[in-house]
């Protein structure tokens, strides 16, 4: 019976040693987060886009075939004959399989609208369509005019890019960062204060704005066939980045 409140006692100091502990353990995590953010320190956040440009070495276009026909057998069969030719011509301009897609099939009706009666069906539309990559800008315009003469009644393009612009994407990032570091210092010296280090770095969409080509029909002379000719002109790539810098005195 003595020793009863001895052994409380001794309970209530272990006790408060432990919820010391926890006490403790529980504001490392504050004391490490105020230290990692300086209480004299100032965030600026710091937009900056950069632009790398290149002479397109690859053409993409869309080519295909439009037919016509009083019954929907008879269209599918005239569109494959005549698409077939251009598909032969297509891999003979030197463009590889890897390089050919077909984007599209459809088949529609065609309808003749008389007032106050149904629509009638006149006959069908067959259409074929397919994505291919010039890979050799030289031969693009004896391309173009090798399809229409093959058969193919549409073609839409062409539109041109860099094949491998990571090198280009590169060099646009470097500029870029650059550039945000001089529009934080400029801010740092307005306040007078000092950049103390980048916080975060954040890349957006990379963008890659495409020329318009310019397409048109030129002969040496009279004597000559003509050919179309396409210029490819220069391309952007842009990078933009959103930098974060901690300014400080």
């Amino acid at each position: 019976m003595p020793l009863r409140p001895r052994v409380l006692a001794t309970a209530l100091v272990l006790g408060s040693l432990a919820l010391g502990a926890a006490m403790t353990a529980n504001a490392q995590p504050q004391a490490a987060t105020t230290h990692a953010m300086p209480a004299d320190g100032t965030l600026l956040s710091v937009s900056a886009t950069a632009d790398a440009r290149r002479v397109p070495d690859v053409a993409t276009l869309s080519t295909g075939v439009v037919t016509q026909a009083a019954d929907a057998n008879a269209a599918m069969r005239a569109n494959a004959l005549q698409m077939d030719r251009v598909m032969a011509a297509v891999r003979a301009a030197g463009i590889a399989e890897r390089d050919i897609q077909t984007s599209g099939i459809s088949l529609n009706p065609n309808y003749k609208y008389i007032e106050n009666a149904a629509p009638a069906i006149v006959g069908y539309q067959a259409s074929n369509t397919v994505n291919i990559r010039v890979r050799d800008l030289s031969r693009l315009g004896k391309v173009l005019d090798t399809l229409v003469e093959q058969g193919a009644n549409q073609v839409n393009g062409p539109s041109f890019e860099v094949d491998k612009p990571e090198a280009a994407y590169d060099e646009a990032r470097i500029a870029a960062i650059k550039q945000a570091q001089a529009r934080a210092q400029t801010y740092a010296d307005a306040l007078g204060m000092r950049v103390r280090r980048v916080v975060s770095i954040s890349e957006g969409g990379a963008g890659f704005p495409r020329p318009m080509p310019m397409m048109r029909a030129m002969a040496a002379d009279a004597g000559m066939a003509r050919e179309t000719s396409v210029s490819p002109g220069e391309s952007t790539l842009s990078v933009s980045l959103e930098v974060v810098f901690e300014l400080g005195r």
